[in-house]
């Protein structure tokens, strides 16, 4: 039998579209560093050690795309230069950002752990994304969740 999934087009797929735009390695490495308040350029660069062209061109690409947005800043005694900040486009793959770094920690972390802690600034617990349903229930398992087309879902020729 074959998967119902098959029976449904992916030409528009979300993911993959996302994907387009945040699929490779420095993307999420200059957005976690912006999520980390890291917003200039050769501070970047410092951190990340990503070759220049290659940090250019992700930049100018997570601008293009409305993740990021230039704003000047000028440093007395220098040219004026250019810092990144997040949009709400931005900020809102904030979710998708906690959970690659919970499946690293949990298969990738060195045996001291994580290098990083996330902790609510209220109250210092950490922080998870957890999956929820909009009726307000924790979902546990990926095996709780069942997939069925949307109201874009078009039918495959």
């Amino acid at each position: 039998m074959e998967p119902p999934a098959l029976l449904w087009s992916v030409d528009n797929c979300t993911i993959a579209r996302a994907m387009a735009i945040i699929g490779d390695k420095w993307t999420f490495v200059v957005l976690r560093d912006v999520f980390q308040g890291i917003h200039r350029f050769d501070q970047m660069r410092v951190r990340t050690g990503i070759p220049r062209q290659v940090l250019t061109n992700r930049l100018d690409r997570l601008v293009a795309e409305g993740l990021l947005r230039r704003e000047p800043y000028r440093e007395e005694g220098s040219r004026t230069r250019t810092e990144y900040r997040l949009t709400d486009k931005g900020l809102d793959l904030y979710p998708v950002l906690v959970a690659i770094l919970a499946w690293g920690d949990r298969y990738l972390a060195d045996p001291e752990g994580s290098p990083i802690e996330l902790v609510h600034r209220d109250c210092g617990a950490p922080v998870h994304a957890p999956l929820n349903c909009t009726a307000g229930h924790e979902v546990k398992s990926p095996r709780e969740i069942a997939p069925r087309p949307g109201p874009g879902a078009r039918r495959r020729v």
